[in-house]
């Protein structure tokens, strides 16, 4: 499967862990991700458990580089994008031009104009 199908299965799962954990339900990461692949996949495997791994710390440079916005306003499905496209960038060696083109792609096909626009200015932002 291509990265791109890859990433949007990594925001599918991750917008689901993150309902999940706020509304306390039993459910967990590995089921989840066994609900959303039919085989497992190291790349999707590292995001996710990336991403919820280092949760607090993209969300702290999410914040401080939205303007009069947090990622908690954000719905779940562009916040999930934005996590991704910051553990992208912080933590692999994905080109940056791609990790920003990835998620605005993902945010023009699942958010709106605005949530789309706030992640390519974060992740623009973000070295």
């Amino acid at each position: 499967m291509e990265r791109s199908k890859l990433r949007e299965k990594c925001m599918v799962i991750l917008y689901q862990w993150d309902l999940f954990r706020k509304n306390n339900t039993e459910s967990t990461i590995e089921e989840i991700i066994e609900e959303n692949l039919d085989k497992k996949d190291e790349f999707v495997t590292n995001i996710v458990y990336g991403v919820i791994e280092h949760v607090e710390e993209l969300d702290n440079i999410a914040n401080s580089n939205i303007n009069n916005w947090t990622i908690d306003r954000l719905d779940k499905t562009g916040a999930s994008i934005l996590r991704i496209g910051l553990y992208e960038l912080k933590y692999t060696d994905t080109p940056r031009n791609v990790v920003i083109n990835e998620a605005v792609e993902l945010a023009k096909k699942y958010s709106d104009d605005n949530v789309r626009k706030i992640i390519n200015a974060v992740l623009d932002k973000v070295n």
